[in-house]
Formats: structure tokens, sequence, C-alpha cells
């Protein structure tokens, strides 16, 4: 029996790691935070960036897995739908950066006649695995 917890604790914590390696090595490649400052013109305060995304993180981790909920009113939805607008536009705007890289995977495999394909393809798996995660996966 403890065994058993012994290992489920152990794999919590490497899944963890990975799974948060995983999302800061992408933040890294992207240069969301470095990218913002530069924006804002508020390199001095990069610290409150990066605080933010770690706490942010870690709030969001803890209130999921222990399910717990907050009532704040009707205007906290609109704050936090705000807070989140904004990072998933400062996500995709980092991901249009990386996507300059297509062309020149592309030419590099001799595949500029396919690159147009290839765009349509990512796109539609994209919208494909959307739609199967809110109608099927989700009831």
């Amino acid at each position: 029996m403890m065994l058993g917890w012994m290992v489920q604790i152990l794999l919590g914590i490497a899944g963890g790691i990975a799974v948060g390696g995983g999302v800061i090595a992408l933040f890294i490649v992207l240069d969301m935070i470095p990218r913002l400052a530069q924006l804002t013109r508020s390199y001095h305060q990069v610290h409150w960036y990066e605080g933010a995304m770690v706490s942010g993180s870690l709030l969001g981790t803890v209130f999921d897995f222990w399910n717990w909920k907050m009532s704040l009113g009707a205007w906290s939805g609109f704050i936090v739908g705000l807070l989140n607008g904004i990072f998933v536009g400062l996500l995709a705007a980092a991901l249009t950066e990386v996507l300059n890289v297509l062309p020149i995977l592309a030419k590099r495999l001799r595949m500029i006649h396919y690159l147009f394909g290839l765009l349509m393809a990512m796109v539609t798996g994209k919208v494909a695995g959307s739609l199967f995660d809110w109608f099927v996966y989700r009831k």
C-alpha cells in the first residue's frame, strides 16, 4: 500500500516537472516575457512579469487540482476573462512570429509548392481537435 502511494507521488512530481518544463521552454523559445518588456518599455519590471506568470500557474494548478471555486461577482468574471484574453493574445502574437519558420523549413525541404497545403492541414487539424474537444470529449 505504501509503495503504491510512493509511486503515485513520484509519478505526479515527475509529470509536473515535465509539463512545467515544457511550458517554460515554450515561453523561453517564444521570448514572451522579454518581448512584452520590450514593447511596454518596462525592462526594470521584468521580475513582475515573471512573478505573475509563476503565481498564475501555481494558483491555477491549485484551484484546478483541489476543485476550488470562488464567487466574487459578475465583474470578477469580466476581469478574469479580460486577463485570459490578453494572455491568449500575447501567446498568439508570439506564435505568429514563430510561424516565420515554416517558409524557411519548406524551402529547405523543397516543399515550397506544398506550403499552403501544409498550413491548411495544420489549421484543419486544430479546428477539428477543438470541435472534438468541445462537442464530444467534454460531454
